[in-house]
């Protein structure tokens, strides 16, 4: 995917446009109290996050939501000072933003897990495909590589364990029910399901494409050992601002965690203790 142009601050203007938040101030944080700009995925989560503002406003803090569509431009506006934070992405695609454009991003503060699943409406479970069968997945390096992993587990295929958590179809090493892989962009390969017999799709993908994630899954990745977690992320140079710990802890509070299996109908888990 090509690198999107840099922000400008008539691009920041625009999308501030959009913001949302509250501007409550307390003693508590008197010296470290400031306006935060977090950016996040249009969607569920900006209900998330209005509640994360409102207890934020408890720490002193005001937080100006801004929504972004694509996965690429949040992470070049943190790096740019545009955003204090963000909250949208895992480890596997930081890393890979980081080792593509030499960002200084650090999590600080998990959100949740959101597991991609195996889906089909042709088949009712992984017993059920046929040899020979089509399966889609996304074709942007950390999707892909999550996916063939998640085939693996499933024990559809195998993959080279030399490849890491970035592995591809060329690193395939057992495909002993002859499964065809399908790569296709994030956005596209849930819409395409009806032309497969089954597709691996991330769960915002999914609930946009208007696939059922309880009816329609026939296979779902697990959240043990698993590095796909969302979180907060911050510059590395920010990491031990004062300003950092009541962010995440403004984030991770029962009424959050609450609205978070209440959105998502359980099909999304919070991610910290």
């Amino acid at each position: 995917m090509a690198r999107p142009l840099p922000l400008n601050r008539r691009r920041f203007l625009a999308l501030s446009a959009s913001v949302t938040g509250t501007a409550l101030f307390s003693s508590a944080y008197a010296d470290s109290a400031r306006t935060l700009k977090i950016g996040i995925m249009s969607g569920e989560d900006e209900d998330l996050w209005r509640l994360a503002s409102q207890n934020a406003a408890q720490h002193g803090l005001s937080l100006k939501i801004i929504t972004f569509s694509d996965y690429n431009t949040p992470n070049e506006a943190l790096t740019e000072h545009e955003l204090d934070a963000n909250a949208f992405q895992h480890r596997p695609f930081m890393d890979a933003q980081i080792k593509a454009h030499g960002y200084a991003i650090t999590p600080v503060g998990n959100t949740y897990f959101q597991p991609i699943g195996l889906y089909s409406r042709k088949w009712h479970s992984i017993a059920e495909l046929p040899q020979g069968a089509t399966i889609g997945i996304p074709n942007d390096p950390s999707n892909e590589g999550r996916a063939l992993r998640m085939l693996q587990t499933l024990g559809l295929i195998k993959v080279s364990p030399d490849a890491g958590l970035f592995p591809t179809a060329l690193d395939i090493t057992e495909n002993p029910h002859n499964i065809s892989v399908k790569e296709l962009d994030a956005g596209v390969v849930g819409r395409s399901l009806p032309d497969l017999d089954a597709a691996v799709v991330n769960t915002d993908w999914a609930r946009k494409a208007g696939i059922d994630l309880v009816k329609e899954r026939i296979g779902v990745e697990g959240l043990e050992h698993n590095p796909y977690v969302n979180f907060i992320s911050v510059n590395t140079s920010d990491a031990q601002a004062p300003w950092v710990k009541p962010l995440v802890e403004s984030f991770q509070q029962p009424n959050v965690r609450q609205a978070i299996l209440d959105l998502f109908h359980g099909t999304v888990t919070p991610a910290w203790p």
